[in-house]
């Protein structure tokens, strides 16, 4: 369990930090700049996931189908950006883009 607790923590700081310097390198702007932004932080969760697996040793080998699950959590957090009015609901303020990569990890760790 702490395994993948310090897992969790690794993909969100490596996701947020690392989504900014791929997203340069792609020339994309608008709403689908938010859906590559989901994208890269599923890939990048995926890529943690998979060298986490290595060095902590609770934490199983993610598959293709983990990839896929954190996919589509990213892109629902994504879609849920679209909606200013979700947004203004949530009591706690934040940054948006937290929504896609919270969808990511959690969409990781349902198919772990």
């Amino acid at each position: 369990m702490i395994g993948y607790l310090v897992l969790v923590v690794i993909q969100f700081a490596v996701a947020f930090v690392g989504a900014p310097f791929v997203l340069r390198y792609i020339p994309i702007t608008g709403d689908p700049q938010t859906f590559v932004h989901a994208a890269i932080y599923a890939v990048l969760v995926w890529i943690v996931g998979l060298v986490g697996c290595f060095v902590l040793k609770e934490v199983r080998m993610p598959t293709t189908g983990t990839l896929a699950s954190a996919l589509i959590g990213a892109m629902i957090g994504a879609a849920l950006m679209l909606f200013p009015q979700l947004i203004a609901a949530i009591p706690f303020k934040f940054p948006p883009l937290y929504l896609p990569l919270i969808g990511a990890i959690l969409g990781y760790l349902l198919r772990r």
